[in-house]
């Protein structure tokens, strides 16, 4: 069965952890500097917590999914700790026991990927850029991994692709001109929709509770009349962005570097609001109380219009 490396665990990590353990895979993590939250996401899920040495010789394939912002930084941790010595006095890159591929997951946009994947060019271990697209996996659902690598690299891809008997669902970017930078560019493409959508939601409810409460219920009244779907999104995406907010302001600047030329104010914008979000997270609330607060309002009224 594969070992299988995933750092961190964050909702999405510890549960593909989840999904991969059921399906009979050994999954390791590191858990340095993370929080007491973490630790236990990852006991819950089954993962095996050890030292970043260990956890190099120990694992087939090392799936990075972290926060956008953090991406960088791990990758260039694990490739330091491959160019260190190892235990036994020898190079980690002279040694049999290494991992198969570093796997960056993260939303980033394609230039990033490609200077991660750059890191790993003089090493034996292959690199592949994927990005995830979907929610956690739960009963019934498992998100996909868009998955592609450099030129040449097509059988190290069919082997990823091959956990899909363990849980992991996977997608093959094929075809003229695919090559890394392709699948966080997919992902970076949904997620303008998705996150995007969210960062609006936010910014349209704060504007209007900023003109007065009044003008916030109203605005929820006319959503639930004229644009019920719209509402029911709202209703289901604004609660869960409030949390993962502080990640999403890089994410978001991430995207903002894709799109380029004036469009990405669009993204710089987003970005600033799920700053001031964040922000109010750790602060006086009084922002998120009045995403919770229009929320609520909107699940009022979307239950006596049935």
């Amino acid at each position: 069965m594969p070992a299988i490396a995933i750092v961190s665990a964050g909702a999405m990590g510890s549960a593909i952890a989840k999904r991969l353990v059921h399906g009979g895979c050994t999954v390791y993590t590191n858990l340095d500097g993370r929080s007491p939250a973490a630790h236990q996401r990852a006991l819950d899920a089954g993962m095996i917590n050890v030292p970043l040495p260990t956890l190099l010789s120990r694992s087939t394939w090392i799936l990075s999914i972290v926060p956008p912002g953090e991406a960088l930084t791990f990758a260039q941790n694990i490739r330091n700790a491959l160019a260190a010595p190892s235990s036994s006095g020898s190079d980690a890159n002279t040694t049999s026991a290494l991992p198969r591929a570093f796997v960056d997951c993260n939303a980033v946009n394609p230039e990033m990927v490609k200077r991660i994947g750059g890191l790993f060019r003089e090493t034996p271990v292959g690199f592949i850029d994927a990005g995830i697209v979907g929610t956690p996996p739960r009963d019934g659902w498992d998100p996909t991994f868009y998955a592609c690598s450099e030129s040449g690299s097509e059988e190290l891809l069919e082997d990823f692709a091959a956990l899909a008997q363990y849980g992991l669902k996977a997608s093959l970017l094929k075809g003229a001109g695919a090559g890394i930078g392709d699948a966080s560019s997919l992902k970076l493409c949904e997620s303008m929709m998705k996150k995007g959508s969210i960062g609006l939601f936010m910014t349209m409810m704060l504007t209007a509770h900023r003109s007065s409460p009044a003008t916030a219920d109203a605005l929820m009244k006319e959503l639930s009349i004229s644009q019920p779907a719209l509402m029911g999104r709202l209703i289901h995406t604004v609660p869960e962005g409030i949390p993962k907010a502080y990640r999403f302001v890089a994410e978001m600047e991430g995207l903002a570097e894709f799109v380029g030329g004036g469009e990405a104010d669009i993204f710089k914008g987003f970005a600033k609001v799920f700053e001031r979000v964040a922000g109010s997270l750790e602060g006086d609330r009084k922002d998120v109380e009045t995403l919770k607060t229009g929320v609520e309002k909107a699940l009022e009224l979307q239950g006596t219009s049935k």
